[in-house]
């Protein structure tokens, strides 16, 4: 086990306590503090929202962040100066608690910071092994997830407590000085990493294999792909347009899954077309970056339902009965607790006993698994809504089920994702590959809004009101749907998807 991996690991402990901290009391803050100048019923849908629109850009950024460490800087330079911008925001969460906009610039350096180090600091752990040693990289990637929720877990416990009883400058505070120390441990391991320096600017990149491959002319035959990538520019001009109603973020982040889906479809239909005018290794490794780009656009309705414990199942809680002492927030300690017990469970019990069973647990078995846990989940929690919108006074232990069924889903869906986006990307890509599967979250938020903003709209709601469910009922089992459908699809595509090995050689 390389020596510098404890420094890694202590860090992301601290990192996460202070994300978890700070984003576990965001939605009760806003509802119960800063959305005071909103009527009653409108806080709840205003404090989902810039939760959402908040992870969005926590999990945009890490494009920023991975071009900047590929390209420019390296991982640890862009790690280390990032984390001095999430400090600055925290400090910001603090000393605003009463000023909206200084709160929200606080928000937007936190998810600059947080997204721009997130798939950075996971692609740095991957480079401390080769292949001599990849073999021990799982155990450190579960370890890894487990100290995530290791933190998780005290800060989702703790924050609400300190929010209640010593205010927002404290609660936030806290996680802020967190944050700090983080930088400095990560600091101290500096001369023990290994430094894989930032790949030179390459005549052969995706972008330019793309480009070569959509205006490659033959004679006697059109171009489709060119017109499909085409067709998606104009889609992402049409949702740029729609600004004024959907509103920037919205517009702005379906431009983006326009372009990314129909200029990827659109190169893979004419990629043979860049033979020639680039590496054959190279032409390959771009088509193997389009079928990763696949995987990850079918765990994003996974990342749509498991955000939202953080903001519809904690407004949910609010109208459960409860003991006098226990906070809504606090039940989100049940996740990361649940997933310090399962990694273990999984890894010691569960896989070896499917493997003597002839049954081998692979990334994207697991995965598929995962994403239909989680439908299960919302299936649960719909019927929970369905039970107290029927006037039951309903405890919140009902959730201990939901959130069981939703962590099993994540342990099997994350930990592999992240074993899978680092195994599977090239040298020259791990950072952008890395956040590309954190965009995977953004766009689980963005499915997020554009159903929260179709809820909005008369003809939908009176459409709901003729199925005899709530609003938040009928959203519920929507999410539950949608989920099922990607596990169907995700494994159906998983049947044929070829594994590769791209750790760094010995």
């Amino acid at each position: 086990m390389p020596r510098q991996i404890p420094y890694i690991i202590a860090n992301e402990g601290c990192e996460r306590f202070s994300f978890y901290g700070m984003r576990n009391i965001l939605t009760p803050f806003l509802i119960s503090t800063l959305l005071l100048f909103l009527p009653q019923p409108d806080r709840a849908g205003e404090a989902k929202h810039v939760f959402h629109t908040f992870v969005i850009g926590v999990y945009f950024f890490p494009l920023l962040g991975g071009w900047i460490a590929d390209r420019l800087f390296g991982k640890y330079n862009t790690i280390f100066w990032l984390s001095l911008v999430y400090v600055a925001g925290h400090a910001c969460l603090a000393i605003f608690e009463n000023n909206l906009q200084g709160f929200y610039f606080g928000l937007f350096l936190i998810a600059l910071g947080s997204g721009g180090i997130k798939p950075l600091v996971a692609s740095f752990v991957g480079d401390q092994f080769d292949q001599s040693n990849r073999n021990r990289a799982k155990v450190v990637f579960d370890a890894f997830y487990w100290i995530i929720n290791f933190g998780s877990f005290f800060a989702s416990l703790l924050m609400p407590i300190f929010l209640r009883d010593y205010g927002a400058a404290v609660a936030f505070g806290i996680p802020g000085l967190l944050m700090a120390i983080a930088t400095l441990v990560f600091w101290m391991g500096n001369k023990q990493y290994v430094h894989v320096p930032p790949a030179p600017a390459n005549p052969h990149s995706v972008l330019r294999v793309a480009r070569s491959a959509l205006l490659a002319r033959q004679p006697g035959q059109s171009r489709p792909g060119l017109t499909v990538a085409a067709m998606g520019a104009a889609g992402a001009l049409a949702s740029l347009a729609m600004t004024p109603q959907w509103g920037f973020v919205i517009s702005a982040c379906l431009a983006l899954v326009l372009v990314l889906a129909f200029g990827g479809l659109g190169t893979a239909m004419q990629l043979e077309r860049a033979r020639g005018a680039h590496p054959d290794e190279t032409i390959e490794g771009v088509r193997a970056v389009l079928r990763i780009l696949v995987v990850f656009s079918l765990v994003t309705p996974f990342w749509s339902l498991f955000d939202q414990k953080a903001s519809t199942w904690i407004v949910q809680a609010n109208d459960m009965t409860k003991p006098d002492w226990f906070l809504p927030a606090q039940m989100q300690a049940l996740n990361p607790l649940l997933v310090m017990l399962l990694i273990p469970f999984n890894n010691f019990a569960l896989f070896p006993l499917l493997r003597r069973l002839g049954w081998e647990p692979t990334t994207l078995r697991r995965m598929t698994g995962g994403i239909a846990f989680t439908s299960l989940a919302w299936v649960v929690i719909g019927a929970i809504q369905l039970q107290m919108d029927g006037g039951t006074p309903t405890s919140i232990a009902w959730q201990i089920l939901p959130y069981t069924l939703l962590t099993f889903g994540e342990v099997l869906v994350s930990t592999s994702g992240l074993e899978f986006a680092y195994s599977q990307a090239p040298a020259s890509m791990k950072g952008t590959i890395m956040s590309l599967w954190c965009l995977a979250v953004t766009v689980g938020s963005l499915w997020v809004l554009i159903v929260n903003a179709g809820v909005k709209n008369d003809a939908i709601t009176a459409m709901i009101a003729t199925t005899g469910l709530s609003t938040i009922a009928f959203q519920m089992f929507f999410f539950a749907a949608f989920a099922l459908v990607a596990a169907i699809l995700f494994g159906w595509y998983a049947r044929s998807y070829r594994m590769t090995n791209h750790y760094r050689p010995a």
